[in-house]
């Protein structure tokens, strides 16, 4: 578990959040057509109204919220159900008016600014499947849903939309790297059984912390890189994210030169990543 976020790291990812909400909302309130399709199943107003779905479960997780209201949420989510989670949240939130859906998406996030003002950056907070992230962590994870899904609605209409290598490293070094540390609960499981061989992943980029993530039994953590990993991944954080969020396939990614895998036993990868995996 992290003991201490340093403080230029929080100041940044509180930046990164402010300025990605501000971008999301200019891009929501722009769109032309909201009912094009921003992804297969989403229409441009159904991915807003997803993040403001998103925000207003941030509002019950960020201390001193009530996290009481989505206990259930918490408990059951695995990133194989996730979907139909997001699909159940889309059925009740009805709201598609765009103006509407970014003013409670403000209101929301504004407040998970100002109640984590002065809180411990490193404090753990509940997350989906029982897992906990650090707080930073999950300030870093709603910034995440605001670029992913930013992007989502500027590709159909031909808008512009960038997500910077510090952007995304903040999100590996903070959320994911986070989640390894403070342990994923089940929300990484899936019906297939764990394999009890270690798997020793090390990440390396300009912009992130040198890191291993190792798993072993189902068991996802992080530890301090040494000289014995199975692979060793170089990537450029907006590729890595992208990819792991489905938005490139890892052949692209690969094929772009801006992931890079090394290190004794390649093959073990693709069994790593079936099982660190995002919705």
């Amino acid at each position: 578990m992290l003991t201490s976020v340093p403080e230029e790291r929080w100041l940044a990812v509180r930046a990164s959040f402010r300025d990605a909400l501000d971008r999301f909302a200019e891009l929501v309130l722009s769109v032309p057509d909201p009912h094009v399709k921003a992804t297969a199943h989403w229409s441009i107003a159904d991915t807003a109204a997803h993040v403001a779905t998103t925000a207003r479960l941030y509002r019950y997780l960020i201390p001193p919220g009530d996290p009481a209201q989505v206990a259930g949420l918490i408990s059951a989510t695995t990133v194989d159900n996730l979907a139909s989670l997001n699909d159940d949240e889309l059925d009740s939130y009805t709201e598609r008016e765009p103006r509407a859906v970014v003013d409670r998406i403000r209101a929301d996030l504004e407040h998970m600014l100002n109640a984590s003002a002065d809180l411990d950056p490193a404090m753990p907070i509940s997350w989906l499947g029982g897992a906990k992230v650090p707080l930073a962590g999950a300030i870093a994870h709603m910034t995440n849903e605001l670029l992913i899904h930013g992007r989502d609605i500027a590709l159909p209409i031909g808008t512009p939309w960038t997500i910077s290598a510090p952007d995304a490293a903040l999100v590996f070094d903070l959320f994911i790297i986070g989640l390894a540390r403070y342990g994923s609960g089940v929300f990484l499981d899936s019906d297939a059984p764990p394999r009890a061989r270690r798997v020793a992943v090390e990440f390396r980029s300009p912009h992130t912390v040198p890191v291993t993530m190792v798993l072993q039994n189902g068991v996802l953590s992080a530890e301090e890189p040494d000289s014995r990993p199975d692979i060793r991944m170089t990537f450029d954080p907006e590729t890595f994210m992208l990819m792991l969020f489905h938005r490139i396939s890892k052949a692209r990614a690969v094929l772009s030169g801006k992931l890079r895998i090394s290190g004794p036993r390649p093959w073990l990868l693709p069994g790593f990543l079936r099982v660190v995996r995002a919705p």
